[in-house]
């Protein structure tokens, strides 16, 4: 499959420095009493573009009837037909789930008595669909809004092989942050030392396309997954080493 990288790598720096702009900077202090030397910090970002390949699809039916075994059984009776109209696409069982069910009454507050009665019950059931083909997407949402289902909780696209561009971003935010060190150090009047910290924290890929949905569509619903940006960040600490 075809993967887009674009890398944008943004700066954000920072200085923790004990003397470093001076030409012959002294050791900190610490409270310990151990003196520790004087230290650059710089932070930079990187990020990575992806093309969506997986898809999650949180599918539900929603009924209400007098009764909730009235409204269990409309209900199971409809989300078994979603279901089977999903596995008949070629969707294993394997990759349905039920996320969530729920039976709950429906209440009508009375303002002469003040007193809240039961006017019937409502139940939702929710499956999670895992798709492994993002063309799956529109004929999964259309047989199932077809076959009863009433609840597209949300649509959520990922991309399979995320690992390799989170290391190209996080090999040039490190360049980056580096190169940014060793400019201060220069333009304080040193050098830059051996690295002594080296962090980094990720928004992970980020969901393209949420949908909130209702009712069959008479025509195949149009399905864009788009890109994901894949974020990361870095924070380095390096010596300062000061001109002798």
């Amino acid at each position: 499959m075809r993967r887009c990288f674009k890398m944008c790598v943004g700066l954000v720096l920072s200085v923790a420095v004990t003397g470093a702009f001076a030409k012959r900077a002294p050791a900190q202090v610490t409270g310990t009493g151990v003196t520790s030397p004087p230290a650059i910090v710089t932070s930079a970002s990187g990020e990575a573009k992806l093309t969506p390949d997986r898809a999650s699809i949180y599918i539900g039916v929603q009924t209400r009837a007098a009764s909730a075994s009235a409204a269990a059984r409309e209900n199971a009776q409809r989300q078994r037909a979603v279901i089977d109209a999903i596995v008949a696409l070629g969707i294993s069982r394997e990759q349905i789930s039920t996320e969530n069910y729920s039976v709950a009454p429906e209440m009508r507050f009375d303002q002469n008595t003040q007193k809240s009665t039961v006017t019937g019950y409502v139940v939702s059931n929710v499956v999670r669909v895992e798709l492994q083909r993002v063309e799956q997407v529109a004929p999964v949402l259309d047989a199932a809004l077809a076959k009863g289902a009433n609840q597209i909780n949300s649509l959520d696209f990922f991309a399979s092989n995320s690992d390799a561009a989170r290391r190209q971003a996080l090999a040039a935010a490190i360049s980056t942050a580096r190169s940014d060190a060793e400019a201060m150090a220069r333009a304080a009047g040193g050098t830059l030392g051996p690295l002594l910290e080296l962090g980094t924290a990720d928004t992970g890929p980020r969901p393209v396309f949420k949908a909130m949905a209702g009712g069959a569509m008479a025509s195949q619903t149009p399905i864009e997954p788009g890109e994901q940006t894949l974020r990361v960040s870095v924070t380095g600490r390096w010596q300062f080493i000061p001109a002798r």
